[in-house]
């Protein structure tokens, strides 16, 4: 299993993953210029397409032995606080048909596709699924914390194993040890400001008031949201999962910021060198919704390992 493609590919977390595991992407497309234009800067021996992938023209993509995918999420994500009927969710789940295609078409060696739990909540998954299975191909549901994978990041994620084995294919992922967030806070640079300030929110003062309880003067905590909302998080466990909007601030005696740019790309695994745009709000779009690369080598060499 030596060569790939990679649909939906955005920063490129699959294809660096990918790359990292001994594995060469042939071929990346996405229907947002950016995204195929950030792909290409980090990934310039990939050939590249700008298309909606329901338009692909699969017999122009070269032949390959694995399927990269990751199908558009918003309309499975619980953050988005999804309601039925809603033409933009129902659009973007639908995108998961053309992992569908595009195997019927090339017959691979295997498919990883990866989505949010939820993504087998869709109403179509059954008949998604039968889909994949009418082509020979049996699927294998791992539900994985990319933390557990030696990403610094809690992050639950669905990755879909598929293979034209008798069986579905478990592959056996070790549990790595967990890196902290620590391994890429940097407490000296970003842009502070002091915690008692006239405007800021009461919320975010019970926050900060709660996290020096459980943690000292340093720690991170969710600018909003609930999960870890009430006491933040200890600096010397992964941090929590990366979105695709400012989340994460960081707390250290009387002042605060948000995460960097930098940093959140830092807690999804993806090398200091990577390429990425000059606008801070894009790329935290582009980090939030990318498959952390280092999760997705892991994935590919126990694949390989046992294929």
């Amino acid at each position: 299993m030596t060569t790939a493609i990679d649909l939906f590919a955005g920063l490129g977390g699959w294809s660096t993953g990918a790359r990292n595991a001994g594995v060469d992407v042939l071929w990346a497309a996405n229907h947002w210029p950016v995204a195929v234009e950030w792909h290409s800067a980090n990934h310039p021996e990939t050939q590249h397409v700008c298309q909606d992938l329901h338009q692909a023209q699969w017999e122009k993509v070269p032949p390959h032995d694995l399927l990269l995918a990751s199908p558009c999420c918003q309309g499975h994500s619980k953050a988005r606080g999804k309601k039925s009927g809603n033409p933009q969710h129902d659009s973007s789940r639908s995108t998961a048909w053309a992992v569908v295609s595009a195997l019927e078409f090339h017959r691979p060696e295997a498919g990883l596709v990866e989505n949010v739990e939820e993504f087998t909540d869709w109403a179509l998954y059954p008949a998604w699924v039968a889909a994949v299975q009418a082509l020979g191909y049996q699927v294998a549901p791992h539900v994985v914390d990319c933390a557990d994978l030696g990403v610094p990041q809690h992050r639950v994620r669905l990755f879909l194993v598929l293979t034209r084995s008798k069986a579905p294919l478990m592959l056996e992922l070790h549990r790595r040890q967990h890196v902290p967030a620590a391994s890429f806070l940097n407490f000296d640079a970003g842009r502070w400001s002091p915690i008692e300030k006239p405007g800021r929110a009461q919320a975010t003062l019970d926050r900060v008031r709660n996290g020096r309880q459980s943690f000292g003067e340093r720690f991170i905590m969710p600018y909003y949201g609930k999960g870890s909302g009430l006491t933040g998080r200890d600096i010397n466990r992964p941090i929590g999962t990366i979105t695709t909007l400012d989340r994460w601030a960081l707390v250290d005696g009387d002042r605060m910021r948000m995460l960097s740019a930098g940093e959140a790309l830092a807690a999804q695994s993806f090398p200091a060198d990577t390429l990425r745009p000059d606008n801070h709000r894009l790329t935290m779009h582009m980090a939030g919704n990318a498959v952390p690369p280092l999760a997705g080598q892991r994935i590919i060499e126990a694949l390989k390992a046992a294929s």
